[in-house]
């Protein structure tokens, strides 16, 4: 018994329409696939929000709560103190427990410590907590939402991603946040009413917007996790320039590190402090502008960061810390002139080599990492990174005998020193 003919125009089996539908449906799908890394990235930029929101107000505080220069630095350095700490304990955690829990609690102690600095106009003693809780809620948010990002601008969430593209997306989130907070808190702090209360309200929006944005993203950690049998399989089956991920990374990233908070840090705490005489009232918002221009530099240099990581291994480190140099060499001579104009120029180069430094760590730890210790490797990086940010603490102490020029002089000198080291030991390693 022979079966009708399907009706090409009715039956869902041959009609055209049918497979041009699916075929829309399957491409929704995978775009929505490739846009993960979009939906958790920001909150790589409610971490560097939360950073920087505070620098842009250290004037305020100075002015409206009476605290001195050095009580607002070491605020600004106790960050650095949670921020160790979580960044430790964050990347070990990501590699056993998974990205997405690490990174939501992460988000939500950020939140608190938002809250805690909140309350500071009333009972000062809460901005110690809010800082330190703020850095222990970035340090485990870098660690374990860098690792996040970059596996999900990888196989099997986004095959099409360039090679390096992927390890510099969370650094460029991470920038625009920093950008972007510093400037909108010194705004609010200039003009808005109860300004060390409401500059703060815009991070709490920001981080429950990229809340639910990242619910959507997948877990990746424990999908992709490198079982310990062939853990030593895949360690060695990595290239063997590389060789292990230890002392690469020690000769070749570690001394890089520091520079990548370091140079934006001065730029923004401690530049507008030297130069706050000529301002005449607007030094929140030259401190807003400080803070907004120095990452804004950052992001700007990705497609050069992008170019010389493809000329060689180690182009985008020297620029980075070529461009280190020379803006502590501008800035000092800003310093020394008392020019707010030339500060700002200063904090831009500052913030260029900034984001080549930046570019260049998270690139190479994410070469020189197997699967199973990526999350690891990335805190090491961050924890050295964010040494940096005890800098503006440092020149506010030698600079009480030795003029603050001089001190800017002498880093850029130790910039070129790092330079040097690095470069020598990548002709000894052949890199």
């Amino acid at each position: 018994m022979s079966t009708p003919a399907a009706d090409p125009r009715t039956d869902p089996r041959t009609d055209p329409r049918t497979d041009s539908r699916t075929a829309l449906r399957t491409d929704a799908r995978t775009d929505a696939r490739h846009r993960h890394w979009l939906r958790a990235g920001w909150m790589m930029t409610a971490s560097g929000w939360s950073a920087n929101q505070f620098s842009a107000l250290l004037g305020a505080y100075r002015d409206d709560l009476g605290l001195t220069t050095a009580t607002t630095t070491a605020l600004f350095a106790v960050y650095v103190l949670g921020l160790v700490p979580g960044l430790l304990l964050g990347g070990p955690l990501a590699d056993r427990r998974g990205r997405r829990p690490v990174v939501f609690t992460a988000l939500a102690t950020a939140a608190v410590a938002t809250c805690l600095l909140m309350a500071g106009p009333a009972a000062a003693w809460l901005l110690w907590p809010g800082r330190f809780l703020t850095g222990l809620g970035a340090g485990a948010l870098l660690t374990a939402g860098s690792v996040w990002i970059k596996e999900l601008s990888s196989a099997p969430y986004d095959p099409a991603t360039a090679p390096g593209t992927a390890a510099r997306r969370s650094g460029l989130f991470l920038s625009a946040g920093f950008a972007s907070g510093g400037l909108a808190a010194a705004l609010i702090a200039q003009w808005a009413p109860h300004p060390m209360v409401t500059a703060y309200v815009p991070h709490l929006v920001l981080s429950a917007v990229a809340a639910l944005a990242a619910a959507r993203a997948p877990e990746t950690g424990r999908a992709g996790a490198v079982p310990h049998a062939a853990a030593s399989a895949a360690d060695a089956a990595r290239p063997a320039a590389h060789g292990t991920s230890g002392a690469p990374f020690r000769r070749l990233v570690a001394p890089v590190a520091p520079w990548v908070f370091a140079a934006p840090t001065i730029a923004f705490v401690t530049l507008p402090g030297l130069v706050g005489d000529r301002l005449d009232g607007w030094q929140t918002v030259y401190a807003g502008v400080a803070t907004a221009v120095t990452p804004g530099a950052g992001l700007l240099v990705a497609p050069l960061a992008r170019r010389l990581a493809a000329r060689h291994r180690l182009a985008t480190a020297a620029a980075g810390l070529a461009a280190v140099a020379l803006g502590l060499l501008a800035a000092a001579g800003a310093v020394a002139a008392g020019q707010p104009v030339v500060a700002l120029i200063a904090a831009a180069v500052l913030g260029g080599g900034y984001g080549l430094c930046v570019a260049y760590g998270l690139t190479e730890v994410a070469a020189l990492a197997p699967p199973h210790r990526l999350a690891r490797l990335t805190a090491r990086f961050w924890t050295l990174a964010y040494l940096g940010f005890f800098a503006p603490y440092v020149i506010t102490l030698v600079s009480a005998a030795v003029p603050p020029p001089v001190v800017l002089a002498a880093a850029a000198v130790l910039a070129l020193l790092t330079l040097a080291a690095v470069g020598r030991a990548a002709r000894r390693d052949g890199a």
